[in-house]
């Protein structure tokens, strides 16, 4: 599989050594509300793996949609991919969120495509050729527990298997930096260490993988990093 950023112009291509990822002293509030997230330090290295883990409300998706640039900080530094994302050209945004793939807890699937349409978009998007990518979609459906569905249309699916396409879609180009928000919400044990796998896989290849999760039993298995977010503050590890 080919990745989703191939195209992306040289100058927007990170220096070598840069993190992934780079916030300093990040801050975020909705309107006029106090702040989500304070002062939020956070450096991801190119091919690490981390889990983001914190009570609900905590912020946990509102940091991600920073990374993948749905929502502007209030303050503070981010740097994405080497490049800071305030001074970076409007133009240029979204060729770096081709870099990214994401796994969004409400699914954002397209009705109107079958489940192999709604895998291979990104690909499509990249510009592709169908004859170059089927065999990749009809595996990773397989992967998913999908490959006897793959012509059916989202609201036929059930819940499970909406989060299993969701997840096929979002790593089906290889992106750089892959950000899950409850990737495993709607699985059972077997099929989310299943998908751990996947990840795994996926970062074994250079994908930097962050992913949010309450599943103190994948974090666990998994065995990799955790980030904390407690009291709109970022730590390291799990507080006991």
């Amino acid at each position: 599989m080919s990745r989703q950023g191939a195209g992306v112009t040289e100058q927007l291509e990170a220096p070598a050594a840069a993190p992934i990822v780079h916030f300093q002293a990040v801050g975020m509030r909705y309107g006029r509300a106090p702040e989500v997230l304070r002062d939020i330090d956070l450096s991801l290295a190119p091919g690490s793996f981390h889990f983001l883990t914190g009570a609900s409300g905590s912020g946990k998706s509102s940091l991600l949609k920073l990374i993948y640039l749905a929502q502007r900080p209030s303050r503070g530094m981010i740097r994405l991919f080497g490049h800071d994302v305030e001074t970076t050209p409007r133009r240029d945004l979204p060729y770096l969120r081709r870099r990214v793939g994401v796994v969004f807890q409400e699914f954002r699937l397209l009705d109107h495509l079958s489940a192999f349409d709604n895998v291979a978009l990104p690909l499509r998007i990249a510009g592709s050729k169908p004859q170059r990518y089927r065999g990749d979609v009809a595996e990773l459906l397989d992967w998913v527990g999908l490959g006897e569905r793959m012509h059916a249309m989202p609201p036929t699916l059930s819940g499970g298997e909406k989060q299993r396409l969701a997840i096929a879609r979002a790593v089906v180009a290889r992106p750089e930096l892959l950000l899950a928000d409850e990737p495993t919400g709607n699985v059972d044990p077997d099929m989310a260490a299943r998908l751990l796998r996947l990840f795994v896989e996926l970062n074994r290849l250079g994908t930097t993988v962050l992913i949010a999760s309450h599943d103190q039993a994948l974090v666990a298995r998994a065995g990799q990093p955790v980030l904390h977010l407690q009291d709109g503050h970022l730590r390291d590890g799990v507080p006991r």
